[in-house]
Parts: structure tokens; C-alpha cells; sequence
């Protein structure tokens, strides 16, 4: 049985804590956002409770443009959520004696863990436990408490190493996605809202609702809507054209699946301003850019009837405020709903806080990404794994 930190006497006792606060960096800097928040909530509660603390985190990976060694900016932003000082180490092996030299009540983060190049290598959770990061830092610790749902699909040394020596616990992030996923497990009937651009994702939603037979209402928007209006038959013009594989794998999904694609589109005019144009009146050789005011309307009503929805993706290009007509109606019409609601994507999170739509009216809102679909798809998490969450 996995045990929650409700299970815990925890003080005086030595921590390492995972979690995933991997944040959008623009020109340098850091940018506060909701996986910050989100596991300052366990840290918070770990201080309380008198723990002494060591976190393990990432910002990118070696080589890409958001790639950060030190992690200090983020211990600043932690530090102001917490409200409490969270001290900064720039280093890993080397941080042994600062690590033993921790009160009960504070806590540290190491650097960026993805600084080693054995944090990455593809090995088992058996090779990882006896790598230097876990030979070096495991003695020191009591509990490994593993927070980061969305590193759980990646077998890495931080993630799937500790947890084979060290007793663990799972942290409050983790524990409430695994609450949301145990509801798609037990699902037999919701309402899916899939847009935004990677259609590859909400191929693998198509997947699971068809392998599960779940009587599915499926309400196609964003990049995605245009792959399910070419499945359809529609030519939706040279601007908006989809990869045609992809395009033949939703023809196949539309046998078994209910997919709805939408009445109407908006694409922008020669004066620069939203035009909508009906399906009927399609090609366009504008590029669409939202679903239209008839499509809305039509979503809207069957979001009202609807008992669960899983939406993940953006309805259009909600950043221009000609295009975010779609994503905010639908977005504030989930929110406004008596529906179990769950929320996927980085897009849709962004679009959420950009709308200034409460979070608290989503039943959960997860910050999982590509752990979250390989989940929904049947993959076992090697993260999950490790912890023993599939013995039932």
C-alpha cells in the first residue's frame, strides 16, 4: 500500500524529497508558475512538521535552450511561496556535510540533478540504486519522498533509484494526480475535449477510449479539429493541412469513437479582424486560428449534460485576443459545470492563468504532461513502479 505523509511522524527526521519545478524561462530568468506553488505545498508541510529537507529538482536537459545548472533563481521563487528561507547548494557530491548539518525545520535544493550525466542514462531501477547519486546521498537519508508525478515516466536515478533503498512515501502533488487517475481508470462514460497542436496526444486518448469502450463524447477543437474535419472529408485548405497519416489513424478512430468536429471556424480577415467561416464554406486559404460562435454553442450545451470531462489542448490561438473567443467559453463552461473535471496540458494551464479563470473550479488541474497520457495509454510508469502502486 502506498502510504501518504498522513502516515508520518516526521520530525527531527532527514528527508529527500523529489519534485518537478522544471519552469518556462524567458530571457534568463525563472518564471514563477504553478508546479513551484504546487510543491511548495509539500515542502511547506514537510517544515512544519519538522523535517530537515534536501530537494532534488531539474530545470531542462543538457543542451537545450532551457537547460540551468544552478538552481538558485528557483530556491528565490520557492522560498517566497514557502515563506520560508530555502537554502541554495550549488553543488550534489559535494554537499554531504551541509546536508548532515540541516535542523529539524529547514531545507535546502541541490543543483540541477540532470548535471550528471548518470541521472539520465537509461538503466533499471536496480542499476540506478547503485549509482553514485544514490550510494552517495541514499545513507543520509530516513525517507525518500517522491513528488514529481510527471518524471515518474522516465526511468532516471532521482526517480526510480532512491525509492529501491530508502522507505517511501509519496508527496501531495503525487498523491492527488493519483487520486484524478484512479478516476479515468474506473471511467465508463465522459466527455473528452481535445485540441491544441499535438495531435500525436490526443491520438493516444482516441486509444484508450476505444481499447476501454467507454462511451465516449469526444468535442474536437484547436490543430486537432482540422485533422478530424479532413477524416471527415472536408478540405480545410493549403494553410491547415495535417500530416495524412495521422489524418488516416482518426478516420479508423471515427468507426468506434464519437468524434465531433466543429460547425464553424474563425480565421482573419484582410483587415486583420476574426471572421468565421462555416465547414460548408471550406477551403480557406486563411489559416484557422479558432472553432466558431455555432460550435460553441453546440460544446457548451453538451458540457452542461456532461458527469466527467478530461480536457486537454486550447480550443484556438488564445494568445491573440481575436482567437481566444473558443478556449475561453469552453475553458469557463467546464469551470462552470457540476462535471468531475480534469485538465491536461501545459497549453491549457497557461491559457487558464492568461484567462484569469479560478483554478479552484476544476477538479483537478494535472501537472503530469507526458506521464499523465502514457499513463491514460497503459504504460507502466517506472516511477509508479517502483513504489509498488500497480500491486493491487
Amino acid at each position: 500500500m502506498l502510504k501518504t505523509l498522513d502516515f508520518f511522524d516526521l520530525k527531527n527526521k532527514a528527508i529527500l524529497l523529489r519534485v518537478d519545478i522544471n519552469s518556462p524561462i524567458i530571457n534568463g530568468n525563472v518564471v514563477m508558475n504553478d508546479r513551484i506553488k504546487e510543491h511548495a505545498k509539500t515542502i511547506k508541510e514537510l517544515l512544519r512538521k519538522k523535517a530537515k529537507v534536501t530537494i532534488l529538482a531539474h530545470q531542462g536537459r543538457k543542451g537545450e535552450e532551457d537547460y540551468m545548472e544552478s538552481l538558485e533563481q528557483h530556491a528565490k521563487l520557492l522560498s517566497r511561496v514557502v515563506g520560508k528561507k530555502i537554502i541554495y547548494v550549488n553543488d550534489i557530491y559535494g554537499a554531504v556535510e551541509r546536508i548532515k548539518s540541516l535542523k529539524p525545520g529547514e531545507a535546502l535544493l541541490l543543483k540541477n540533478v540532470r548535471s550528471l550525466d548518470e541521472e539520465t542514462l537509461k538503466l533499471t531501477p536496480e542499476e540506478h540504486a547503485k549509482s553514485k547519486l544514490v550510494t552517495t546521498l541514499a545513507p543520509l537519508f530516513d525517507y525518500f519522498v517522491q513528488d514529481a508525478f510527471s518524471v515518474c515516466h522516465r526511468s532516471q536515478a532521482s526517480v526510480v533509484g532512491f525509492a529501491k533503498v530508502l522507505p517511501t512515501i509519496i508527496g501531495r502533488v503525487l498523491e492527488k494526480e493519483l487520486i484524478s487517475l484512479n478516476k479515468i481508470e474506473k471511467l465508463k462514460e465522459g466527455t473528452f475535449i481535445l485540441g491544441g497542436a499535438k495531435i500525436e496526444e490526443c491520438i493516444i486518448l482516441l486509444k484508450y477510449i476505444e481499447k476501454n469502450k467507454i462511451d465516449a463524447k469526444v468535442l474536437s477543437s484547436g490543430v486537432f479539429s482540422l485533422a478530424c474535419a479532413s477524416a471527415k472529408g472536408y478540405d480545410v485548405g493549403n494553410e491547415n493541412i495535417v500530416d495524412e497519416n495521422l489524418v488516416s489513424e482518426i478516420k479508423e478512430f471515427m468507426k468506434n469513437v464519437s468524434i465531433s468536429i466543429p460547425k464553424d471556424f474563425a480565421i482573419e480577415d484582410e483587415n486583420g479582424k476574426r471572421k468565421e467561416v462555416k465547414i460548408e464554406e471550406l477551403p480557406t486559404n486563411k489559416k484557422i486560428l479558432d472553432i466558431g460562435k455555432e460550435t460553441i454553442k453546440e460544446y457548451k450545451d453538451i458540457i452542461k449534460k456532461s458527469k466527467f470531462i478530461f480536457l486537454k489542448g486550447p480550443a484556438g490561438k488564445y494568445e491573440d485576443k481575436k482567437f481566444r473567443l473558443g478556449t475561453k467559453e469552453i475553458l469557463s463552461a467546464v469551470a462552470n459545470s457540476k462535471a468531475y473535471s480534469i485538465i491536461g496540458g501545459g497549453n491549457t494551464l497557461d491559457a487558464i492563468n492568461l484567462l484569469k479563470i479560478p483554478k479552484s473550479k476544476f477538479s483537478h488541474i494535472s501537472l503530469g504532461g507526458g506521464a499523465l497520457l502514457e499513463y491514460i495509454a497503459g504504460e507502466k510508469l517506472p516511477g509508479l513502479e517502483v513504489i509498488g502502486f500497480y500491486k493491487k
